[in-house]
């Protein structure tokens, strides 16, 4: 039999193809030979890595092996210390992966904690507690309120039976469950309403159910098989450190090639030679760019958490940097997973109700104008029925109390802040949110429950699609009745319409039928109330008899609402060029409904159920996929799909979630974003970045950050690798020309240890610009080089190498043999390749130049540029340091002539840029059209 067909048949059918009946269930002897066939009722772990060879893989690098170069390098000129360095180094960046992608690969055993550790099962036709490993196909099941359902089962027996599936499926409510076949040849899970599935939890009544799947064969264990082979994607930022670190090692080793055979040809001896291109090899790599990454990362991390975001991947903050479509989940994410009555009808009026969750605080408004309950009639009936004919209870608890209550996803337990209460929902969402309606006209049940005594229930069943209640007060006994409109309706003979009870003609019937096919059109789950008095010796004895001759009193509309910064959020989202997709297992009428109340769907855009995509291969997905903004009633393998789809367009895709159903594509994505607060244990594990608060706007502020971050990883990339340029093209022009050499080797090295270390660590925790989200995200493939990045670095290199040689030159030609002259002239090199570099780094805090920013606003830079100095002057001016980096003090007219070099190639730079701002404003002026960036989208 197929897997996705036992919904298909009969009870009959089933129990000829398992060979059992359901009073006696599966002998002894038949579970002994079908374990031999089908093996363990458990989830399956693919083959592991060891740790051992986890943390090896994190040395096979290019970058890495390049820095394990550099420290045999430093070695042999008795740079211990830098040697010492990028050792430890390689050590932190090795133990850095190596802890991300051990813990990555927990997801599997949080999905195990999901399955049940026991079950009720029927064996030799005696019920029995089994661990739920033993279970077979065939077995018969005993489940009840608060099981969790150990195996994929079809159900023989309901009554008022609800599934609480959110974390599989996607919905947002418990499923109300049945026994009968349902011929449709395919379904979405959600809408499979006679199987459980394995890791659902039962909320309300019982159930008998046969299993028909088990282990790796159940939907939670074809969630684990993705999970396994799904691979994780290799972040945009390393990728291109990847791409430079190679370009780095060519580029640097054949220019010092070069610099090292021009100084031979001209002369210089060929050990000097040698050990100024080994040193100058040294410095031409910047081994400290993964320190600087890391630590960049690092402290964009610390800066998230203090705005609720958890990173478990260090690069995930800047892969958010350049996410181009956000894929949220819908229920808990984008909406606040509180039930929500937000309209109601009654007395022919439509009525909007105020107030969020599950707060008694609110009001309900007629014409924006609040109703006094007193003078209303209807609706007091309607809301003294959806207060009695209710099982939920909302509690007031402090906040002393919140933090020993356990967080997680649970529909029986929620909690809202108001003021200094919190509102914790103990039952039904849907009842939970009639009990709020009526607390905040002062109806609570606690209220009520002074002249009001139940006498009687008739619990709700998806038969009947009714419940009934019987309640006693002192002017003698009533019915309350709430339920689907359609069929409530059919029992009623009488309505409460402007305050007096009147027949229920066909002109009455067909206004409530409009008022409620409005709401229902606005996404709104309806409920309808109504009431009958009793007779003073009248005995109900059956549902049937209390259902009857019904008084209708009115309709409530009620909704999970969307959170309330979410739309701003989606806004800005949106003017920074990025896309949001909602997917969720919820119907096509309510995610198309939140959609546009929160802005995703735009105009044009579509909405597609998992049912059509079902039915297009990947091509076809491909070609409407960029155009789709709403994806409902979808399956976990749908999810992947559409991350996979949009990834072959080129879209770097963040996707959220909080279900065990949105884990594959969480961890297929470029970055995975689960809730902290509701998410399951398998998603947190298989995601990069964890919300603390739930919060969609929280992704916009690791959005901002992780663009923030990649731009300062570009910002000290132009710094570090403009300044070797120089330092390079400072030796290489000079042997070209026949010069002596400039720098000596331990000069070169401490300019690169001088230079490359703090000024470039203080760039990292750079501000932002103004205008960093109001630019369409980067390119995944864009190259680290890209938007002229690799022309201002070799520009600016150029003209520090000419300005650093020039000045040598120029104290150099006073007297070219003396070799105390050699050394003063050196020295001016020395100092004039610190300053120019010192100089560039406040250029570099800008795209533009040094004249756009204040450079005094980044503390730290200034800090790192000061001691960078006192470093330069120390080994200039202390007579103990002078002899070992053969440098000599320089007088006032020298130090002029330092910083005039020195402060050539920012000022340069500087003034082109604003000469080429005012050319471009002064043609405009005169006539010319200015540029409208097109990441502006109006929200």
């Amino acid at each position: 039999m197929e897997q996705n067909s036992w919904h298909r048949l009969g009870a009959e059918e089933l129990q000829k193809i398992f060979g059992v009946q359901p009073q006696t269930g599966l002998r002894e002897e038949e579970a002994t030979e079908r374990r031999k066939e089908n093996g363990y009722n458990e989830l399956t772990e693919g083959k592991a890595i060891s740790p051992l060879t986890l943390l090896l893989n994190q040395f096979k690098d290019f970058m890495v092996l390049v820095l394990m170069g550099a420290t045999f390098i430093s070695g042999l000129l008795g740079e211990y210390l830098d040697a010492i360095t990028i050792i430890a180094i390689i050590l932190l960046n090795g133990v850095l992966g190596f802890v991300q992608e051990f813990r990555a690969e927990r997801s599997l055993r949080a999905l195990k904690q999901l399955s049940a550790p026991t079950a009720k099962v029927i064996r030799d036709g005696k019920s029995q507690t089994l661990p739920a490993k033993m279970l077979l196909p065939g077995d018969i099941l005993l489940l009840e309120s608060g099981d969790r359902i150990p195996a994929d089962v079809r159900w023989l027996e309901c009554s008022a039976l609800y599934v609480e599936e959110s974390a599989l499926t996607g919905e947002s409510l418990p499923v109300s469950k049945h026994s009968q076949p349902i011929h449709a040849e395919e379904i979405p899970l959600g809408d499979q309403k006679n199987i459980g599935f394995m890791g659902t939890m039962v909320t309300r009544g019982t159930g008998k159910a046969i299993v028909v799947r088990t282990g790796m064969d159940t939907e939670m264990g074809k969630i684990a098989d993705l999970i396994q082979n799904t691979d994780a994607q290799e972040t945009p930022l390393q990728h291109r450190l990847e791409q430079l670190g190679k370009i780095l090692i060519y580029v640097a080793l054949g220019l010092t090639i070069v610099v090292v055979l021009a100084g031979i040809m001209h002369g210089q001896p060929a050990t000097a030679m040698f050990l100024a291109g080994v040193s100058l090899a040294v410095a031409a790599i910047p081994e400290g760019l993964p320190a600087i990454v890391t630590i960049a990362l690092a402290l964009g991390v610390q800066r998230m958490i203090k705005r609720k975001a958890i990173v478990r991947k260090l690069p995930s903050v800047e892969t958010l940097g350049c996410a181009s479509v956000i894929c949220s989940d819908k229920t808990g994410t984008l909406t606040q997973n509180k039930m929500t009555v937000t309209q109601v009808w009654s007395g022919g009026r439509s009525l909007e109700v105020t107030g969020e969750g599950y707060s008694p605080t609110g009001q309900i408004l007629l014409k924006g104008r609040a109703v006094e309950l007193k003078n209303d009639q209807s609706l007091r009936r309607l809301l003294q029925v959806s207060a009695l004919c209710n099982n939920a209870e909302i509690v007031e608890t402090f906040p002393e109390d919140q933090g020993k209550r356990k967080k997680g996803k649970d529909n029986d337990s929620d909690k809202e802040q108001q003021g200094q209460a919190v509102w914790e929902l103990k039952g039904d969402p849907t009842e939970g949110a009639l009990v709020a309606l009526s607390s905040k006209m002062g109806l609570t049940p606690q209220f009520l429950a002074g002249t009001y005594t139940r006498e009687k229930e008739f619990p709700f069943d998806s038969e009947r699609k009714l419940m009934s209640v019987v309640v006693e007060h002192p002017g003698g006994r009533m019915v309350c009745t709430k339920g689907a409109p359609d069929v409530l309706l059919n029992r009623c003979s009488y309505l409460l319409w402007e305050g007096a009870v009147v027949p229920c003609t066909p002109t009455l019937r067909q206004k409530v039928m409009d008022a409620n096919e409005a709401m229902a059109s606005g996404a709104l789950r309806v409920l309808a109330m109504a009431y009958r008095d009793l007779r003073p010796n009248e005995v109900v004895g059956e549902d049937k008899e209390a259902e009857s001759q019904l008084i209708f009193v009115g309709l409530a509309g009620m909704i999970d609402p969307p959170r309330r910064e979410v739309r701003d959020a989606i806004s800005i989202t949106r003017r920074a060029g990025i896309k949001t997709v909602m997917i969720t297992g919820d119907h096509g009428t309510t995610a198309e409904a939140i959609a546009h109340q929160l802005g995703i769907l735009q105009r044009g855009g579509t909405v597609l159920t998992g049912s059509q995509l079902s039915r297009m291969d990947d091509d076809e997905l491909d070609k409407v996929s960029d155009n789709v903004f709403v994806y409902a009633r979808v399956s976990p393998e749908h999810k992947l799909r559409i991350v996979k789809s949009l990834q072959r367009h080129g879209h770097v895709v963040a996707m959220t979630g909080d279900g065990v159903n949105d884990a594959p594509a969480i961890k297929a994505a470029d970055i995975g974003i689960s809730m902290g607060i509701t998410g399951t244990d398998v998603t947190k594990e298989a995601s990069s970045l964890i919300l603390g608060d739930d919060n969609f706007s929280t992704i916009v502020a690791a959005i901002e950050e992780g663009r923030n971050i990649y731009e300062n990883i570009r910002k000290f990339i132009r710094y570090l690798l403009a300044s070797n340029v120089g330092e390079i093209l400072t030796m290489f022009f000079a042997m070209m020309l026949g010069l002596p050499l400039p720098l000596v080797p331990i000069q070169i090295l401490w300019v690169n240890l001088v230079t490359d270390g703090l000024p470039a660590m203080a760039l990292g925790v750079d501000q932002p610009e103004k205008d960093l989200m109001e630019h369409k995200p980067r390119g995944a493939k864009e190259n680290i080089f890209a938007r002229r990045l690799g022309w201002k670095i070799i520009s600016r290199g150029l003209l520090i190498g000419l300005c650093t040689l020039g000045a040598f030159w120029l104290t150099l030609r006073i007297a070219p043999e003396n070799p105390d002259q050699l050394i003063l002239a050196q020295s001016v090199a020395f100092a004039t390749l610190v300053m120019a570099q010192l100089f560039h780094v406040f250029d570099c805090r800008s795209s533009r130049s040094v004249f756009h920013r204040n450079p005094f606003q980044n503390k730290y830079l200034v800090l790192a540029v000061l001691s960078s100095i006192i470093l330069m002057l120390a080994v200039m001016y202390l007579p103990v340091l002078q002899p070992v980096f053969k440098t000599v003090p320089l007088n006032f007219r020298e130090w002029c002539l330092v910083l005039v070099a020195a402060g050539i190639p920012t000022f340069l730079m500087g003034a082109g840029s604003v000469w080429g701002g005012r050319r471009n404003r002064h043609s405009m002026n005169r006539g010319g059209r200015p540029v409208i960036k097109s990441t502006k989208i109006s929200a």
